[in-house]
């Protein structure tokens, strides 16, 4: 499907739908007139397959108490192989109602509190809040960038890291967020190989691992360098981002090693005694038989909200630098050349009129970056670019 379509086919207006991107504006950045391009979720519709599961199960009437068929996890499998991912065991498979509330529970399950929790920074800003929240020490090591903006593993930095704040936990995230990087098996193996000799347990966010616009292959944690690091990793997942499904609280955790399954479900059985969502298991079945064409639309749809979006900025500020767009559907922007980080929120707000999510909430060191959601029409992202290169041309 290509991106015209897929926008004809798909959009849907959300304004007025109780839909926290649009409608809490007013509360969370004190102007409910601006055009939001922050908050991850998008302006369209699940697939066709997803909704019609929906219908037969709202019109079936019942929403007791659910169990996982085997068809679940059949399609969970085949999905992931079609698309090269881990391939799914039901018994190392457990459920959560989110990946944020799934940072919380591992940091609960598998660290104390005073213990150090590492984060490879600018990174989701909700991790930030879990470490912080259950009384762990937050530790980072800040990713490194190239002259054209590219990111990459800090490896030496990672390391001291780990010894020098005793590092117990690191939570990963691939594709990462915000910086779009789709992390190569190399890169991957060796920052897990400094965890191995340090006995870190890593907590895998790979909630975009289906958002791929760029070329590079996903490779998950969990199987680098044949599965050597499998046992050291959890993985964290869901269909949420992928089918734009989040407000279902449905998601994966995906425990590889049998002593480690056994410690979390010990912990889970005094914290998390709560049943699977009956309706976010039937759209995740859904979306997995029969989402593929979407997500090839979408997928296309990204790529040209991406070049667009990037082209004409850079005719007002082409030395903004933007990171390749691999994975994910958020594009990171250094505009520190043209407005000082201080004045960042006034601009993008009051100038530009355009919610955001700002740089310093992903990492103190990215004061004046900003993280633009690219999962909408192209209407609404060139009238928010053009309100962003107004207000650019205007500080001439």
């Amino acid at each position: 499907m290509d991106a015209e379509t897929f926008v004809q086919r798909y959009r849907v207006e959300r304004r007025n739908t109780d839909s926290l991107k649009w409608d809490a504006l007013g509360e969370r950045f004190g102007n409910p007139d601006l055009l939001p391009l922050w908050v991850a979720d998008t302006e369209f519709r699940a697939p066709e397959a997803v909704l019609d599961a929906l219908t037969a199960r709202v019109r079936h009437g019942a929403f007791g108490y659910a169990t996982v068929p085997d068809s679940y996890f059949e399609a969970f499998d085949a999905w992931a192989a079609a698309r090269g991912q881990a391939r799914v065991r039901r018994e190392r498979v457990r459920f959560g109602t989110g990946v944020v509330s799934s940072f919380y529970w591992m940091i609960s399950a598998f660290t104390e509190p005073g213990d150090a929790v590492l984060l490879t920074t600018p990174v989701y800003y909700p991790m930030h809040s879990a470490v912080r929240d259950t009384g762990r020490r937050l530790v980072t090591s800040e990713l490194v960038r190239d002259g054209a903006g590219e990111y990459g593993f800090d490896l030496d930095g990672f390391e001291r890291a780990v010894v020098d704040g005793g590092v117990r936990l690191w939570i990963a995230c691939s594709p990462h967020n915000p910086v779009g990087r789709v992390w190569t098996e190399d890169e991957l193996d060796a920052v897990l190989g400094i965890c191995a000799r340090h006995d870190v347990l890593v907590v895998a966010d790979e909630i975009h691992q289906d958002i791929l616009p760029g070329t590079r292959p996903f490779i998950a944690m969990s199987e680098v360098a044949g599965g050597r690091h499998r046992d050291r990793v959890i993985t964290l997942s869901a269909v949420s981002k992928t089918f734009n499904l989040a407000g279902l609280v449905h998601s994966h955790i995906v425990i590889h090693d049998e002593g480690l399954r056994a410690r979390y479900d010990s912990w889970a059985r005094a914290y998390v005694q709560t049943e699977p969502n009956i309706l976010g298991l039937t759209a995740a079945e859904a979306a997995w038989r029969g989402g593929a064409d979407w997500l090839d639309g979408f997928t296309e749809l990204l790529r040209v909200n991406d070049a667009g979006f990037r082209a004409r900025v850079r005719e007002v500020a082409p030395t903004a630098l933007m990171p390749t767009l691999e994975g994910t559907y958020l594009l990171w922007l250094d505009l520190r050349d043209y407005v000082r980080p201080a004045d960042m929120r006034s601009f993008l707000q009051d100038t530009c009129g355009l919610a955001v999510d700002y740089g310093e909430w992903f990492s103190p060191q990215a004061k004046g970056f900003v993280r633009f959601n690219l999962a909408t029409t192209p209407a609404i992202l060139s009238q928010g670019v053009e309100q962003l290169v107004n207000g650019l041309s205007g500080l001439a």
